[in-house]
């Protein structure tokens, strides 16, 4: 976690990013007759099934989650995911940092729009007025197409990927995603190109899931409190890829 802090901020300017969430969609070609009206959504025109991930800005995958239908939405998605299982059940590792000179209890995901306001997220804001809420803007944008890449990068290494899918059930083509997954973080792992390789495995432990860590997740407080002070940290930072012409919309 700390290398990663170290390795967003140096590159995005962004103290205490973890990486960055989103979902996409690819088509099931083979879907049943009977499942079609749950795998389809009205800006698709074949059924899909969703993946959902978590990348850095060296494009690997500390999170992946595949298989919801198509017809959902990211919010629904994040409702079935194990996203944040380890801080529910106190296994998730310890790392605080400081913005602003404020400390937060533990790192954040960029996300756009859809998902909501909560302590661990950091959404943009649509409409800036100030010239600190533009270079904000610009910033979160640039940094959230991490995740973007990402799934580009596993669509073009991986034919069976961006062709439509051809196995005939959800738990067929959750394996075949999570497999290309893996390999793509072993390819990145043996290239030298991970900022942060090393994963020691966790003992298993027994589901203990805490309320009150999940109040703390969706806290509106601290996402609030967190945005702003991102916002202030980055205006008093003197990058000049980051100024923003005052007359601009």
């Amino acid at each position: 976690m700390a290398l990663l802090y170290q390795a967003h901020e140096e590159k995005h300017h962004l103290p205490g990013m973890f990486g960055s969430l989103d979902c996409t969609h690819f088509v099931w070609r083979f879907c049943p007759t009977e499942y079609r009206g749950q795998f389809m959504r009205e800006d698709h025109r074949y059924p899909t099934v969703m993946r959902e991930a978590v990348a850095s800005q060296d494009l690997w995958f500390w999170h992946a989650f595949a298989g919801p239908p198509g017809s959902q939405n990211d919010i629904n998605v994040l409702q079935q995911s194990p996203l944040f299982l380890t801080e529910r059940n106190g296994t998730a590792p310890k790392c605080p940092f400081y913005v602003n000179n404020h400390s937060h209890k533990r790192g954040y995901l960029l996300v756009d729009g859809i998902y909501p306001s909560w302590s661990v997220f950091v959404k943009s804001i649509p409409y800036p007025h100030e010239v600190d809420q533009k270079k904000f803007k610009r910033q979160h944008e640039a940094a959230r197409k991490d995740v973007e890449r990402v799934f580009g990068v596993l669509k073009a290494k991986w034919g069976v990927l961006s062709r439509p899918m051809r196995a005939r059930s959800v738990k067929k083509i959750r394996s075949v995603v999570y497999t290309c997954i893996i390999l793509h973080n072993m390819i990145l792992k043996d290239e030298g190109k991970a900022i942060a390789p090393v994963h020691i495995r966790d003992h298993p432990v027994e589901p203990a899931l805490d309320d009150t860590v999940l109040g703390e997740l969706m806290d509106e407080d601290t996402h609030w409190r967190l945005k702003n002070d991102l916002i202030d940290h980055l205006a008093s930072q003197d990058l000049p890829h980051l100024l923003v012409d005052s007359d601009e919309d």
